[in-house]
């Protein structure tokens, strides 16, 4: 049984950055010294604590965020470590949602990179504390300030340095403590010893802590004036004022090592303790009240009503499925009874967990603040509230990005395609950035993700975990079919073969409605000549056949229909025929009516470094797309295209492969648009050839 700690002792961090900054190894780092592994896990060679299922060990990248739960200096450290790999957005913001602090790990050697500045913009109107830790201070033709720089152009001065690295470049062996002046180097295996400031470094590193004093002294009115009265502050003062610029935001703390070589990583758990919030120090999480829209404020009390928020679900082995989840609001425990505020549900709580990476321990009680894991929930998912009975408030759930990527999906064997279905319905509950859609009309299930390694990813657990085999094929493209021009149709459907015969006869009027507005029926029946009874049998044959209009097979959209004159026959007149008259009618009218073929657009936002601007924008004009701006961000350009989304399949691929992995993208549906002719002709010749060989 874990050791409990009071909410003021707790620290949750999440770790963000690009992908291959070394945040797992910095995390496998953290293990090693606080004991959860007898040595420090790696990535490559497939023993990391951390990256440890099948998928992550093959692709040597974290592809979902991993709770390590540790002790040092009488703290509790809850560490999330979330992917840098773009197609894996909804762990960083899943652990976003319960992190206090985010420690944004740096390459050294390639300082600020898009991932950097994509998972910043992720924190953005979020109250959580900020720190960088610049890696990889190991490598050669590493130099820390143009590090520092980046951080600085990229995010502001706010950054400010706690500590001087000593030696760069390939010699990197130790850091100047700026709070308390100290020297500390490291050996081989990355202990530390203190040692005196190394006199090439002293004046430097005075010049900082003064920066810093400055930092700590704004933070703090009463430290602002007592600055000014004394030109210094003392230790205590220095602390006390960055920890309340930290908690507020005002202050990026900037921290150096190589988690390769354990270098630093001790120094950075001291800061966690001594300078990082708790969670009860930092603005209470607002939540709905039943049937209310305003956001009510709960206060981080472990004496308070339980209120937790699932933020991540995931399968564990024999464990079977796991809930990892904060308490906002008082202390959960063994044995008692939470309801699930989005269902009505009860759970019960059986037992406690936390864990450490890949392995687990077991707790005695989760309080306000903390971190911990549920088993064996009957019916609670991803952003999903429990609390207390008779506590009416939700957690709003994190919000996800839409996704970038579509594959139509199916059984590979026949007779699967329940347990496809069923498997993938279980999926989304555990990750809610994928959607699936079965679209009757194209006769297709299409998986929706946030790239093509997500969608490996699914149709991996698909297979381990339901035993289900599936193709991806390319989907198709959900076009609609329109007219321009105007047109009148009369049609006489009349039937005798001895008894009571079929009789209907309508003449409508087909005209474009505006795009975007739909289908129009309108009534012009006068005198009688259509008894009213039988109006609606015709507007339903009319909306049965424009499901399949004329050029392509595809729903036809905006139109506006007049049903302006007509006959019935007393004895032989009947809804079915009057439905008959009205499908076929508008069947040959549509066709005069100078019909086109619509297809989808997509706003699509490419950013890339400056170097690829001129490859992207020249791709995605290849792609038909219109290129709609272009805004500069640090060292990239953010690039706004309207573009088909029949051009845009597999373009994270080619994305990918056209920038060398550092350009990513966002996209949605925006309009639909009339297809080039000869393009469309093309798509109408195909569909039928489509439709004769069924």
């Amino acid at each position: 049984m874990v050791k409990d700690f009071t909410t003021e002792r707790i620290r949750n961090i999440c770790l963000a950055g690009q992908r291959g900054c070394g945040k797992t190894s910095l995390a496998d780092a953290i293990a090693y010294c606080t004991g959860q592994n007898n040595r420090i896990g790696r990535v490559d060679d497939g023993s990391s604590l951390l990256d440890y299922t099948e998928g992550e060990i093959a692709r040597k990248t974290s592809i979902s965020s991993k709770l390590l739960a540790c002790q040092w200096q009488n703290a509790k450290i809850n560490l999330l470590d979330s992917p840098g790999h773009s197609d894996f957005p909804g762990e960083l913001l899943s652990s976003l949602k319960v992190a206090d602090s985010v420690g944004i790990v740096v390459n050294a050697g390639a300082g600020v990179e898009i991932g950097t500045q994509l998972h910043w913009k992720a924190m953005s109107n979020r109250d959580i504390a900020r720190f960088f830790f610049v890696n990889k201070m190991e490598l050669e033709n590493v130099n820390w300030q143009h590090a520092l720089e980046s951080i600085t152009n990229a995010f502001g001065r706010e950054a400010v340095l706690v500590q001087v690295p000593i030696g760069e470049a390939g010699s990197f062996k130790g850091l100047v403590d700026l709070l308390q002046m100290k020297a500390f180097t490291y050996d081989s295996d990355g202990n530390r010893t203190e040692a005196g400031v190394p006199a090439d470094l002293k004046d430097a590193a005075q010049s900082e802590r003064e920066k810093l004093i400055e930092v700590a002294a704004e933070a703090d009115d009463e430290l602002t004036e007592k600055f000014l009265e004394e030109g210094t502050l003392s230790e205590g003062d220095i602390l006390n004022g960055l920890r309340k610029g930290i908690a507020s935001g005002k202050v990026y703390p900037v921290l150096f090592g190589s988690a390769a070589k354990n270098m630093g990583v001790r120094a950075l758990l001291d800061f966690a303790v001594k300078y990082l919030p708790a969670p009860n120090q930092m603005p209470p999480v607002k939540a709905q009240k039943d049937g209310s829209e305003d956001g009510v404020e709960v206060e981080c009390d472990a004496g308070g009503k339980p209120l937790t928020y699932v933020f991540k679900t995931a399968s564990e082995g024999h464990l079977g499925e796991v809930s990892f989840f904060k308490a906002f609001s008082g202390t959960v425990k063994p044995g008692m009874e939470l309801r699930n505020q989005q269902t009505g549900a009860s759970e019960r709580v059986t037992q406690v967990y936390t864990f450490h990476g890949k392995n687990r321990s077991e707790v005695s009680s989760v309080p306000a603040g903390d971190l911990g894991v549920l088993v064996k929930l009957k019916d609670t998912h991803t952003g999903n509230t429990l609390g207390a009975a008779g506590l009416s408030l939700t957690i709003p759930p994190t919000e996800f990005p839409n996704p970038v990527m579509d594959m139509a999906i199916k059984a590979k064997s026949k007779g699967d395609e329940e347990k496809v279905a069923s498997g993938l319905q279980k999926l989304h509950e555990e990750d809610p950035t994928f959607r699936i859609v079965a679209d009757p009309a194209l006769k297709q299930m299409v998986l929706y993700a946030q790239g093509s390694t997500h969608i490996e990813v699914i149709t991996e657990k698909l297979k381990k975990r339901f035993g289900v085999d599936v193709d991806l094929v390319k989907p198709k493209i959900p076009y609609r079919e329109t007219v321009r021009g105007k047109a009148e149709k009369q049609y006489k459907h009349k039937k005798q073969s001895g008894g009571r015969g079929q009789y209907g006869e309508v003449y409508i009027r087909i005209e474009p409605n505006a795009r975007g507005s739909g289908f129009e029926f309108i009534k012009e029946i006068k005198g009688g000549v259509i008894p009213s009874k039988y109006i609606p049998a015709v507007q339903k044959g009319i909306v049965e056949q424009m499901q399949h209009g004329g050029l392509a097979g595809a729903p036809v959209v905006d139109v506006k229909v007049a049903l302006y004159y007509g006959s019935f026959h007393e004895v032989d007149s009947s809804d079915m025929a009057f439905k008959i008259a009205g499908l076929m009618a508008f069947k040959e009218g549509f066709m005069e009516a100078k019909p086109v073929l619509l297809e989808p657009i997509c706003n699509v936002e490419v950013l890339v470094p400056d170097d690829f601007t001129g490859d992207v924008m020249g791709d995605l004009s290849s792609r038909r797309g219109k290129i709609a701006g272009m805004d500069p961000e640090d060292k990239n350009q953010r690039i706004r295209a309207a573009v088909p989304q029949a051009e845009l399949y597999q373009y994270s691929v080619d994305l990918r492969s056209m920038t060398q992995g550092q350009g990513v993208y966002s996209l949605d549906f925006s309009h639909y648009e009339e297809v080039p002719h000869e393009i469309a002709q093309k798509i109408i010749e195909q569909a039928k050839a489509e439709r004769e060989a069924e």
